[in-house]
């Protein structure tokens, strides 16, 4: 479209009319034309994108083809999971992303992750001062990572042989427990980071960790919560440096600031240092009911560590009303279950508060370095433990005498509770789900939100439905909501009661 424009003057004397009317005209003219000239560009643009799509999806098939070929085998999901579908493999360049949250050597490298972004509340005065972190090594700091639970939120993707701690969640080619241990080794070293876990893990843990040292590998004979799993490693680390600091840190956690992250752990050393159990408050990014809160009190004034302030209370898991007004007052921070003491202040709050359990846990570690009277102290005292958190058992009655600490930290985290919470942490594009594991796996179509996990290999079609949780795997299916996700827990109950315990 354009308009006629004349660069002559009207007769001497005369005023014309469109005088001023026709530098709008040219502008309004310049103006169609840059537009015009923008939309050909972004066409072009468009048509640019769509050319290397449909090359880029030519080369990796043409590079998965050269896989099978050279492995084989025509199916590449049926060498890693058909059968039980869960096959502990070597791990993966911790670098390249994989097709599958499976470790495989056999995993397609694509395109590493956009690290999650998080967005902390507002602070009022509790804002963090810097933590100046010098060398990474602690001396006398000891890392302990109970690998437990099977993570039922996320079945049938996670399973009791195989939890979510052992699946690469992030597609970057390391499992939950390998960045835990990549995360953390700086401060300890193999020499002083231990794992506790069950004897239906510890050899997947062996194999993903190669590194771990085999006396640092506690077994723990059956699930007894996290006060007896991190109790026990604190009573057999006490029995080999009784000036031990221990740090308890789950397997199967995400989190996001490395350097963050370490500058809270070396802070909370400081503050155990003076006798504290000391936990590490995460800063909210929204007010969620899936997690319990921990109330700021006062500052503790420890040169060392100027954030350190004393806990006031622990909160169970509130309502989204209560959570709301939690986040709003700026005093409360998420509970991540992380905690830092002296293994030996540790085992004090555990008798003073628990004297049995305490009892028990250093029966056992009298033994610990003896296979055969472990073996014996294990069948006998064990089975008879109290099954309670570590927050119910010590930190809670420690906190309302002043016995407990928290170091405020402004990191990303997450603990991956359920296919909502994992959703969050993939990459999409707008208005599609996200997909865990190979997305030439996945058409959809007036799809938006939501998470797809192809981990049998099908091809998996949507149509006009949003919000959807599908996680096909070789010998499961499971159809649900991310509003509902939290309760897939229940359908595992309902799985185990309807003899399917083999599917568990």
């Amino acid at each position: 479209m354009s308009f006629p424009y004349s660069s002559a003057a009207p007769p001497a004397g005369q005023v014309s009319s469109s005088e001023n009317a026709l530098p709008v005209e040219y502008m309004f003219t310049q103006i169609m034309g840059a537009v015009q000239k923008s939309q050909a560009e972004i066409s072009d643009l468009r048509q640019e994108c769509a050319d290397l799509r449909l090359a880029n999806a030519s080369l990796e098939r043409q590079i998965r083809e050269g896989f099978q070929q050279q492995n084989g085998n025509g199916n590449y999901y049926a060498s890693s999971r058909i059968g039980s579908g869960f096959v502990t493999p070597v791990p993966g360049s911790p670098q390249l992303r994989a097709k599958s949250p499976f470790l495989s050597p056999h995993s397609i490298p694509s395109l590493v992750t956009t690290p999650t972004s998080h967005f902390p509340s507002p602070l009022g005065d509790n804002a963090v001062t810097p933590f100046q972190l010098g060398v990474r090594d602690i001396p006398g700091f000891y890392v302990v990572i109970p690998a437990g639970g099977a993570g039922t939120r996320l079945w049938p993707l996670s399973r009791e042989e195989h939890p979510k701690f052992l699946l690469d969640l992030t597609l970057k080619g390391r499992s939950l427990i390998q960045a835990t241990w990549d995360r953390l080794l700086p401060l300890s070293s193999p020499l002083r980071t231990t794992v506790v876990a069950g004897p239906g893990h510890v050899k997947s843990i062996r194999e993903q960790l190669p590194d771990l040292l085999a006396h640092n590998l506690i077994c723990e004979p059956g699930p007894k919560d996290s006060m007896a799993a991190i109790g026990l490693a604190a009573a057999v680390l006490a029995k080999r440096d009784s000036n031990a600091v221990i740090g308890s840190f789950a397997a199967d956690h995400m989190i996001s600031g490395d350097d963050a992250f370490l500058s809270a752990v070396a802070e909370a050393v400081e503050v155990a240092k003076k006798d504290y159990l000391v936990t590490i408050g995460i800063a909210p990014s929204h007010p969620s009911t899936g997690f319990g809160y921990i109330r700021l009190g006062n500052k503790l004034g420890i040169k060392e560590a100027p954030n350190a302030r004393l806990v006031s209370s622990f909160k169970e898991k509130p309502d989204a009303r209560t959570a709301a007004a939690y986040i709003g007052t700026g005093n409360y921070r998420w509970n991540a279950g992380m905690f830092v003491t002296k293994a030996t202040v540790l085992l004090d709050l555990l008798k003073e508060y628990k004297p049995e359990l305490h009892d028990g846990l250093q029966k056992i570690a009298a033994v610990w370095h003896d296979e055969a009277l472990r073996q014996t102290a294990l069948n006998e005292v064990w089975p008879e433990l109290e099954k309670i958190p570590i927050d119910n058992a010590v930190a809670e009655p420690a906190a309302a005498e002043g016995k407990v600490a928290v170091v405020p930290a402004t990191f990303g985290w997450d603990d991956v509770g359920d296919f909502s919470s994992l959703a969050d942490l993939l990459p999409a594009e707008s208005n599609q789900p996200r997909v865990l594991g190979d997305s030439s796996l996945v058409l959809t179509e007036q799809v938006a939100g939501g998470i797809v996990v192809p981990g049998s290999g099908r091809l998996i079609t949507c149509l006009g439905v949003d919000d959807l949780v599908i996680v096909d795997m070789p010998d499961t299916l499971l159809v649900t909501t991310r509003a509902r996700s939290q309760e897939v827990k229940r359908l595992v109950k309902k799985c185990r009661d309807a003899g399917w315990k083999q599917l568990l």
